[in-house]
């Protein structure tokens, strides 16, 4: 008889949202018009993804409120109806007013303990690294949850380049058992099978979901790979 197959262990944050999904998605405003957002969002969720956070690079804090309220009024309840966390980029104050379940920062973007007098502690937040340092520094900080790369050169960060696969099996290790580490960057079904067998487990997928003929059959090809592994 077939073992059903669990998703990873969640994140134990006690009053945060837990983040246990396997697939980390993006509704990137580099891909996707203001218009298309709410139908890619809700093609994302019925995917399996487990996470959506709203990138908008280009947008102030002002704009990235406006962008949700005029375009993605209901996505927070989306989001809360699939048992999915809701993420901004960047922005804590938009975070907080538009209720989201947490907020994504850079290496640039403060300490922890200056963005939670912005949002509490409640909200989950989480922090790009790339490199192994970078991921041990969040951890020890109190993050709950790290994205790690570019694995790979990929257009959403032009310029940097692909830190490679080497270092993600150490950082499972020592970092993922604590806390999700979701790997990033250029990361597509083609390559998948080589990231997973460097030892991730969690990845974020942008273009390769949000340009396909079908973002929901997409996703879910995605997430019955990641779930097999």
């Amino acid at each position: 008889m077939a073992v059903p197959v669990q998703e990873a262990e969640p994140t134990i944050n006690p009053g945060r949202k837990c983040i246990d999904g396997l697939l980390y998605g993006i509704l990137d405003t580099g891909y996707v018009q203001p218009e298309q957002m709410a139908h890619t969002a809700e093609a994302l969720l019925a995917g399996g993804a487990g996470v959506i956070q709203l990138r908008a690079k280009g947008y102030d804090c002002a704009g990235v409120i406006k962008l949700v309220r005029e375009h993605l009024p209901q996505l927070a309840e989306q989001c809360k109806e699939h048992g999915v966390p809701f993420v901004i980029n960047d922005f804590a104050e938009a975070a907080v007013e538009l209720r989201a379940d947490g907020l994504h920062i850079g290496q640039d973007d403060g300490s922890l303990e200056s963005v939670r007098q912005v949002v509490g502690e409640q909200m989950l937040v989480g922090r790009s690294t790339h490199s192994i340092i970078q991921a041990r520094a969040a951890l020890d900080e109190g993050f709950d949850y790290i994205g790690f790369g570019p694995l790979f050169p990929t257009p959403t960060k032009q310029g940097r380049p692909g830190i490679g696969i080497e270092q993600v099996s150490q950082v499972e290790k020592e970092v993922g058992g604590k806390i999700p580490v979701f790997c990033i960057g250029g990361i597509k079904p083609q390559n998948l099978e080589l990231v997973l067998a460097s030892g991730a487990r969690r990845v974020v997928i942008v273009s390769a979901l949000l340009q396909a003929e079908d973002t929901y059959q997409a996703t879910e090809q995605v997430l019955t790979r990641l779930r097999a592994n």
